[in-house]
């Protein structure tokens, strides 16, 4: 074990100019992925502060009608919490199907979000991998690809995020709340993670010493209560997602879509929204024509390798099963 120093923040503010200080600190939630990383030798921070105490614990309801989700909020207890299975299904189910139950009894809310690929690679300190080592280049690319992204990857990576939570939030167009060293801001959690591009080794647009607070849902609505999430994996548990599909949808009377929100999980760098999907089913019948040509505009745009070619069709395939289940259920 490498050496590393651990302090207990008081507070919020105490930790983030703490880790802001150190190049090398960073915060411990949970430790769920983290730790793990630290045993593999992929992470070596000299510093862990620990977060998990801090206040920030609950589940609230905003004023207009959505929640505020404290960042320590255990992933168990998000799920099974009245007002999120209620109002936003798609998050309780997303939920429930990351990890084990002993895993979801450990691991928050903020750092399910901040959580590392598992690409083989990136965790095997033995091989190249851009994300861990900039530089030193993919291994995944030309080696074992079948879990790897079909869509926004990069010459440098090609590595999928792992979080069920985040493709639940991303179609929920939740925002998340942080504070950093220059004080408080707030972005769409579609936009917290990043794609690859030329610098694989950051997977969010979060500066060091930032610290996420909390993830805010929006006003509970008729689409959010009938929103839904799949995940297709190799085996029934503990396993990462194929593919993911999380999806709302709001069907007028005669049958046409008045707007929709989706998110993909298991393909990209990063959750993935839909955006094309949605623009195309905007104003459209809610029928399976309609669901396959949004879907296929959607993946229009993918690039596939010799092992995860089958990824287009699995996620044509979710996509259009979860919005047809989802029209169906509105009858």
């Amino acid at each position: 074990m490498i050496p590393f120093e651990y302090r207990r923040a008081a507070d919020a503010r105490e930790a983030v100019a703490t880790v802001a200080a150190r190049p090398d600190a960073v915060f411990l939630g949970g430790g769920t992925n983290l730790v793990d990383h630290m045993k593999l030798g992929v992470a070596t921070p000299d510093m862990l502060v620990d977060v998990s105490r801090l206040p920030l614990t609950e589940v609230e309801e905003t004023p207009g009608g959505g929640l505020r989700i404290g960042a320590t909020v255990r992933n168990s207890d998000l799920a099974a919490h009245p007002l999120v299975r209620q109002r936003y299904p798609a998050l309780a189910r997303a939920l429930l199907s990351g990890a084990s139950g002993q895993l979801r009894n450990a691991a928050t809310t903020g750092g399910n979000l901040l959580q590392r690929t598992r690409c083989r690679y990136f965790q095997d300190v033995t091989t190249p991998c851009n994300k861990r080592e900039p530089g030193s280049g993919c291994a995944a690319i030309g080696g074992w690809d079948r879990h790897h992204a079909v869509l926004g990857a990069s010459e440098l990576c090609i590595a999928v995020h792992p979080s069920d939570m985040a493709v639940g939030l991303v179609a929920l167009d939740a925002t998340v709340h942080v504070l950093g060293p220059d004080g408080a801001r707030t972005l769409p959690l579609a936009d917290l993670h990043r794609l690859p591009g030329d610098a694989p080794e950051r997977d969010t647009v979060l500066a060091h010493g930032e610290l996420i607070t909390a993830v805010e849902l929006p006003p509970a609505s008729d689409m959010t209560r009938r929103s839904a999430y799949r995940k297709v994996r190799e085996r029934a548990s503990y396993a990462f997602a194929l593919v993911s599909v999380a999806a709302a949808l709001d069907v007028d009377d005669d049958g046409v879509v008045r707007d929709v929100r989706i998110a993909l999980g298991g393909v990209a760098h990063k959750p993935w929204r839909a955006a094309r999907a949605e623009d195309v089913l905007r104003g459209a019948p809610a029928a399976e024509e309609s669901f396959r040509l949004a879907a296929d505009a959607e993946l229009a745009a993918a690039e596939v390798r010799d092992g995860n070619a089958y990824k287009v069709p699995l996620a044509r395939n979710t996509m259009v099963a979860v919005l047809r289940d989802l029209t169906e259920a509105r009858r």
